[in-house]
């Protein structure tokens, strides 16, 4: 008989980055606040963990970053505005950011990695398992990621995390893992992780990406993993430790992801989903894919 796991209702969405691969339109505004047609990005991930029926939601942020919190917010002024003008259906789009779910935010203070972040959400998750969602990875809700990482995890206990075939080129941007098959054609054992390896000592072409379900007992871990790649704390480091001793925290599964994913943390990538999300959408996508089609055509 299949051991039963508590459900998870915890998010953490680490968001204290500088954003400097976007400056200087960063300079000011958050990264995370950078519009995906009309949303911003961040609102996205927080849209996914509600979808996994993660309404309790943690936010790690940092300096300057006081606009994320205002986003989440009801803003009065102008619902009021809106209200007055008979504009029903703006009103229920600036309503519906405040009302995604219940939002908590904690400063990170010292920018030192993203272990270092999730560390900080220790006080908040206490002793249950917590999913962590990073911002510059945004997954299209028809190909569903997290809700299945969720029910492995309830499943098999341990940790779980988000694994997506790469060019063996291009292990190198990634942390990387050493997998075995299990009987789910979608889902690997882990037995092994290295940040950002070079090519040719990559365990796998099976790259991590921003999506974790973890077991409590990495807080422990990070408390004692040292600055390793770049000088920051790595959670890559602290769920190889899982990885190599079930004992600590349970094992370490990896769900193979083949859906599409944007990464918005890249000018080029951040381009081609607002145009592919653009297009798809009803209101925008006829008119739209019409002009793209005619400068495609015209211009290039």
């Amino acid at each position: 008989m299949t051991e039963s796991h508590p459900r998870i209702s915890k998010a953490v969405i680490p968001a204290a980055g500088l954003g400097t691969r976007f400056l200087p339109a960063t300079k000011a505004t958050p990264k995370e606040m950078l519009p995906v047609v009309d949303k911003p990005a961040i609102q996205y991930v927080v849209e996914e963990a509600v979808g996994a029926g993660l309404s309790d939601v943690l936010m790690v942020t940092g300096r300057n970053k006081r606009p994320l919190e205002d986003h989440f917010d009801r803003n009065y002024e102008l619902e009021e505005a809106l209200s007055r003008k008979g504009d029903a259906q703006r009103l229920a789009r600036v309503q519906e950011s405040s009302d995604l779910a219940t939002m908590h935010y904690v400063r990170q203070g010292d920018p030192r990695g993203l272990g270092h972040a999730v560390l900080c959400a220790a006080p908040h998750v206490g002793d249950q398992p917590f999913a962590v969602l990073l911002g510059d990875d945004l997954i299209d809700p028809r190909d569903p990621l997290l809700s299945r990482m969720v029910d492995i995890q309830e499943r098999e206990g341990g940790s779980v995390i988000a694994l997506m075939e790469v060019e063996p080129s291009q292990v190198h941007m990634y942390g990387c893992a050493a997998v075995e098959a299990t009987g789910e054609d979608d889902v690997v054992r882990v037995t092994g992780l290295v940040e950002k390896p070079d090519p040719a000592e990559a365990p796998s072409n099976f790259a991590i990406i921003g999506r974790y379900v973890l077991d409590p007992a990495v807080f422990e871990i990070l408390r004692k993993t040292e600055p390793g790649r770049g000088g920051e704390i790595q959670l890559t480091d602290a769920l190889q430790m899982l990885a190599a001793d079930e004992k600590i925290g349970g094992p370490v599964h990896g769900v193979v992801f083949k859906g599409r994913r944007y990464d918005t943390g890249d000018r080029g990538d951040y381009l081609r989903a607002i145009v592919r999300l653009a297009c798809e959408r009803e209101d925008l996508g006829p008119d739209f894919r019409a002009w793209l089609r005619r400068y495609v055509t015209e211009e290039m």
